[in-house]
């Protein structure tokens, strides 16, 4: 998402980072890193020199997740947790906060793309990327005002504008969280 935002800023868009606390506790002999991604968020928006808002989901991403995810392995079957946070918190309530506060387009670091006329997700440059069979529950009406600045490159080639750029998560591990 660093790299998005970058690319984003470099091609004249207004760019405001968002930080989305979706869960913050410590689970199954897990800790939940939630601290140190802020720490990260704040450090790339310093060195872009954005703003970066903080918002809190974990009530929502508790119902439309974690629920989600009880009652399923409940019912013995495997729950898809990104399928959820991406229908239901990152192009729903996310998206529907930030359209609210004035925001025309989203924009997040998946690899994935967009087309339109007719609106179309389409699979990422870099297949062993691609992240679009996570987002085909995601809100059309909100995909139509998503950008996704690295869907045309490859992993490899984000990695290399990183370091270029001289961004702080350069060398940063991929996110691995639930959502």
């Amino acid at each position: 998402s660093s790299v998005a935002a970058a690319l984003l800023q470099q091609s004249g868009h207004k760019v405001v980072g968002v930080f989305m606390k979706n869960w913050s506790r410590d689970v199954g002999g897990m800790k939940c890193p939630w601290r140190e991604d802020l720490a990260s968020a704040r450090s790339v928006a310093a060195h872009l020199g954005i703003e970066l808002k903080v918002y809190d989901f974990e009530k929502e991403y508790f119902e439309a997740v974690a629920t989600y995810m009880i009652d399923t392995y409940r019912k013995g079957l495997t729950p898809n947790p990104d399928i959820m946070c991406n229908a239901e918190i990152k192009f729903k309530v996310f998206a529907e906060r930030c359209f609210a506060e004035g925001a025309d387009m989203i924009a997040t670091g998946h690899y994935a793309q967009v087309s339109h006329d007719p609106l179309r997700l389409k699979r990422a440059v870099d297949a062993s990327k691609d992240q679009t069979y996570f987002l085909y529950r995601a809100p059309a009406k909100n995909l139509e005002r998503t950008l996704f600045p690295l869907g045309n490159l490859q992993k490899s080639k984000v990695r290399e504008l990183a370091e270029e750029l001289g961004l702080p998560t350069a060398k940063r591990p991929d996110s691995q969280g639930l959502c």
